[in-house]
C-alpha cells in the first residue's frame, strides 16, 4: 500500500466499493514498504490520530530495504525519473510481486511490469 492509500483508508476517505476492497486487503495481512512506515509516522498527527498510525503499522508487514528493492530503484530511478520514495515504494511492489494499492497512478503509470490498483475506482 502506497502511503496515500494508508491515510486515505485510514480517514475513511475513499469510496465505498473502494474501502471494501480495502477491509478485505486489511483480512489478509498488507505489506507496506518501510518508505511508507516513515512517510505516515513522520506525518505531523495529533496524539489519538498518531495512535491510529502506529496501530496500523502493527497491523501490517513492513518490507525493509534489500539490495534486490535498491538495485530495482536504481533501475527505476534511471530510466522513469521519478522521486525516490515513489521508486522504492515501486521497487519493493516489483521484487515482491506485490500489486501496489495507490491512488497517485500517474506516479507509477510508467513503471514497467508494476501492477497497481486505484481504490478511488
Amino acid at each position: 500500500m502506497d502511503t496515500n492509500a494508508v491515510i486515505d483508508y485510514l480517514g475513511n476517505n475513499i469510496p465505498a466499493m473502494g474501502m471494501g476492497f480495502l477491509n478485505e486487503v486489511m483480512d489478509t495481512k498488507p505489506q507496506v514498504s518501510v518508505i511508507t512506515k516513515i512517510e505516515v509516522l513522520g506525518f505531523n498527527a495529533p496524539a489519538t490520530h498518531y495512535r491510529l498510525l502506529t496501530q496500523f503499522m502493527s497491523d501490517v508487514i513492513v518490507l525493509n530495504l534489500t539490495d534486490k528493492i535498491v538495485e530495482t530503484c536504481i533501475d527505476i530511478r534511471k530510466k522513469c525519473h521519478i522521486k525516490l520514495p515513489d521508486a522504492i515504494i515501486a521497487a519493493t511492489a516489483l521484487a515482491y510481486d506485490l500489486v501496489l494499492i495507490t491512488r497517485n497512478i500517474s506516479d507509477f503509470k510508467n513503471i514497467p511490469g508494476l501492477r497497481f490498483i486505484n481504490p478511488h475506482g
